[in-house]
């Protein structure tokens, strides 16, 4: 990629100081270790973005003062970390990034995001008055035929989809939702206003997406998506259903207790 030609595109300002196998004066972090550093903060700052090429050991090695053996190092290691891919007769590419969410906090997907230090922004697809049908009816406690209100969100970080949220809402305790700004605010944390938090039914599984939701999230109907279908109680009521695709390639669930 022309970005990263050239002799002062992107030249790491430790480079003239970098010492083959990490012996050089004034410094204990190895070469190889520097080399990693530099480019994670190319790819972490949206530099180098998901598919780039990055520069060829030999650039790499000429930039650093190094041999193409440490330089190779540094990259077979976050070859297996899955920050880069690398393809034989071809080069090394940035990997895709698997975005983490935790199964224990109830937090908006824009406060997870920004935390990671990643920009969020929202798309709107749907938002409509339904009636409740079985057995969305019955998860709600509802009479069939009993208003509800539906929205499909499709979530990015750092313009890259990650998540479309489909979900439906209980009217009675979420009686503003029509009228929301969704690119100001989620639907979750109007929610966590409007209905606070009781308790939380939540399954995850693997599933094919539909073609809707393939495009939505830009990937092939092929790939499989995790899928996270959870329900939230407020005032002994289920307040919402949601269900919540996320390209496996890219997304992973996380916790602890």
């Amino acid at each position: 990629m022309d970005r990263h030609n050239g002799s002062d595109s992107g030249k790491p300002a430790s480079a003239a100081a970098a010492a083959d196998g990490g012996r050089g004066a004034g410094t204990a972090t190895p070469a190889y270790q520097r080399i990693k550093d530099y480019i994670l903060s190319q790819v972490q700052s949206g530099h180098w973005r998901e598919g780039d090429a990055i520069p060829a050991e030999q650039a790499l090695a000429k930039t650093f003062g190094v041999s193409r053996m440490t330089v190779n190092r540094a990259l077979s290691e976050l070859a297996s970390e899955q920050v880069l891919i690398r393809v034989q007769g071809s080069g090394t590419f940035v990997a895709q990034q698997k975005f983490e969410a935790t199964l224990v906090d109830i937090r908006s997907i824009a406060e997870e995001i920004r935390a990671r230090g990643h920009a969020h922004r929202s798309e709107l697809h749907r938002l409509e008055r339904g009636k409740a049908r079985e057995p969305l009816a019955g998860q709600f406690g509802v009479p069939v035929g009993a208003a509800l209100f539906h929205s499909v969100i499709v979530h990015f970080e750092n313009d890259l989809p990650i998540q479309v949220e489909d979900r439906w809402v209980n009217p009675e305790q979420a009686p503003d939702y029509m009228q929301l700004d969704f690119t100001r605010m989620t639907a979750n944390e109007y929610l966590m206003r409007a209905a606070p938090l009781q308790g939380v039914r939540y399954r995850i599984e693997a599933l094919l997406p539909p073609r809707e939701i393939a495009d939505m999230l830009h990937i092939p109907p092929q790939e499989p998506c995790l899928v996270l279908h959870r329900q939230t109680l407020s005032q002994g009521r289920v307040a919402s259903i949601a269900t919540l695709w996320h390209p496996g390639s890219r997304y992973q669930f996380a916790g602890g207790y």
